[in-house]
């Protein structure tokens, strides 16, 4: 089995993030405020080096159709709206929880952190799911870049 590339190491970045949010969450239960600090800005930043491969494949190389049977396609489907809809909320909270961390607004940051954290571990654990049904139980479905869609064969 030959796995893609560039999905596989944005995925890999998307783990390692949630890895990090993990850590940082216990970090800052032990009241150690400069390691949590840390932790959460390198899953920052591992979600934005996920987001980046993940935004420049898909509009260069495109996006994978679902390969898969038939009969599980709407599922599948719906299950994607559910990632893109969590993934999208993670990110809006992230990048509030860390403005607000920046600002020193500390007890906004304490209230919406671990709502945020919650929202990205599940959203790691469904864009690994996306994975696995992409890639791995099943062979991905065609790909089409968004610029072929825009412009076609020229």
């Amino acid at each position: 089995m030959s796995l893609p590339i560039l999905p596989t190491i944005s995925t890999a970045f998307i783990v390692l993030s949630a890895i990090m949010i993990a850590i940082g969450w216990y970090l800052i239960k032990q009241r150690n405020i400069e390691a949590h600090k840390k932790a959460m800005v390198t899953g920052a930043v591992f979600a934005l080096i996920f987001f980046l491969i993940y935004a420049t494949r898909t509009v260069f190389i495109g996006n994978t159709a679902f390969g898969g049977p038939d009969n599980i396609k709407v599922y599948y489907t719906i299950f994607l709206i559910f990632h893109i809809t969590l993934a999208t909320t993670g990110g809006v909270f992230g990048i509030v929880t860390l403005t607000l961390a920046y600002n020193k607004k500390f007890a906004k940051h304490r209230k919406i952190g671990p709502v945020t954290s919650i929202i990205w571990f599940f959203t790691a654990i469904t864009g690994v799911a996306v994975y696995l049904l992409l890639y791995v139980f099943y062979k991905g479905g065609d790909t089409t870049s968004v610029i072929k869609a825009i412009l076609g064969n020229m």
